[in-house]
């Protein structure tokens, strides 16, 4: 933490209660004071750029990319790929970061491999990092050892968030056993590909339903914000509520969309879907869910750069005012996160800040501030 004294002047400040143009002065990590007097000496002159609340992100798969670049090839230096993961996310604007990660799998063993390598780069790493990274763990319930790797990893310090995943084929993001077939069609046969989506409903039946109620029970006990994924009809949006879930991520059809939002629960969207106009998997565009009033936050899911540009799409496309457009990759799911401390620009809360241009009609990272300290 910088505990020494910033200030940054000529801003166009996004505040809560709208855009204000003014210097803001940052001390001990935290923002000290905004005004919009004359301007204090030694200050950063902005030049009139806008300056808003560093993006807090709860669901971002960018690590695996990292840490697996090729199917079935790890990285030799995990350490180095959470410092380039770290890199691009505090260049997309965003200082607060769940770094998403499986526990179980559905078909792909290399998940397991994921989760350690994934928890040794974070604790080799966490003193250098630029972004304050924290954990969300997404556990894939039909797997038969999801338990035992719950266990073995959910005391850990940085666990910020919990979500419940369940990709058997035949309902929620794999409703469409066409699309299924399609994804492992280069890996195998028809009827291999039968044959496994019959032992995965097996394994999902005898096993989720303990898993299933492990994580809730887990969550509820220590107040940890619990996220249902997938959700595709009110029924999952029901069970989810019943197990105490406040968030649903990625909802795959407007139906379970509209019934998570009526039923007082947070809708998280895939920026990556909003950004492309659509779903790569045929699933309910992101800007339809928008456009419905059902949208509480977004997520840059596994394309960092999205969530800056996805606030603007709402703002441009889909009747967000700015000021909306910005709390759904802020002040909401900093909220959703527990995370009170971020989130808005204000006297006594975290100075995390970006510096946004105008960069050919949509916006661009100028300068990131985390904790009072510039990163970028």
């Amino acid at each position: 933490m910088n505990n020494g004294t910033s200030i940054l002047a000529r801003a166009v400040m996004a505040t809560p209660g709208g855009f204000k143009k003014g210097h803001l002065v940052m001390e001990g990590g935290l923002i000290k004071s905004m005004g919009d007097g004359a301007v204090p000496p030694g200050s950063l002159d902005l030049e009139g750029d806008l300056l808003i609340p560093g993006l807090v992100e709860l669901h971002t798969d960018n690590l695996e990319k990292h840490l697996k670049p090729r199917p079935g090839l790890y990285w030799p230096e995990p350490g180095a790929a959470m410092e380039a993961h770290d890199a691009q996310l505090v260049s997309a604007g965003i200082t607060t970061a769940l770094d998403s990660v499986c526990v179980g799998e559905s078909v792909d063993p290399g998940r397991r491999v994921l989760l350690d390598l994934s928890l040794a780069a974070l604790s080799e790493t966490l003193p250098r990092l630029r972004a304050d990274h924290r954990l969300h763990f997404r556990c894939e319930v039909g797997d038969p050892e999801m338990g035992e790797l719950f266990d073995r990893v959910c005391a850990h310090p940085l666990l910020g968030m919990v979500s419940v995943m369940d990709h058997t084929p035949g309902q929620r993001q794999w409703r469409d056993l066409d699309s299924y077939r399609t994804y492992h069609q280069s890996k195998s046969t028809d009827k291999e590909i039968e044959a496994l989506a019959e032992e995965i409903v097996r394994r999902r039946d005898l096993h989720a339903p303990g898993h299933v109620k492990k994580v809730s029970e887990f969550c509820g006990s220590r107040g940890l914000p619990l996220a249902s994924h997938d959700d595709t009809t009110p029924g999952h949006v029901l069970e989810a509520l019943g197990l105490g879930a406040s968030i649903s991520e990625f909802p795959t059809t407007m139906e379970a969309a509209r019934e998570a939002g009526a039923d007082g629960m947070a809708v998280t969207m895939g920026a990556p879907n909003l950004v492309r106009g659509g779903s790569h998997s045929g699933n309910v565009s992101a800007r339809e869910v928008a456009e419905a009033g059902c949208l509480s936050s977004l997520s840059s899911d596994y394309v960092p750069s999205s969530l800056l540009l996805g606030a603007h799409i709402l703002n441009r496309d889909c009747g967000f005012t700015m000021s909306e457009a910005l709390k759904t990759v802020t002040e909401t799911p900093a909220r959703l996160g527990g995370l009170d401390d971020r989130g808005r620009l204000e006297p006594g809360l975290r100075a995390d800040l970006v510096r946004v241009s105008n960069g050919g009609g949509r916006p661009v990272v100028k300068s990131v501030w985390v904790a009072g300290r510039q990163v970028y």
